[in-house]
């Protein structure tokens, strides 16, 4: 990715946090992508969990046994 820019207040937290943890700007960026790809995939779990699931009510209504 060549086009990659960070805003200034990032670019200013990620040099603090690489000095303050003595990590590489690489690790640090990759491990808060993979939490944020995390975050985001449970949250878009539970928003279409929340469209299809159904209560108990509407699952059975018109339902005859």
């Amino acid at each position: 990715m060549k086009n990659l820019e960070l805003n200034h207040e990032n670019t200013q937290n990620l040099e603090v946090f690489t000095e303050l943890l003595k990590k590489d700007k690489n690790a640090i960026v990759n491990e808060a992508l993979e939490r944020y790809f995390v975050d985001e995939y449970e949250r878009l779990q539970q928003e279409q969990s929340s469209q299809t699931n159904l209560s108990y009510e509407e699952f059975w209504d018109g339902i005859d046994m």
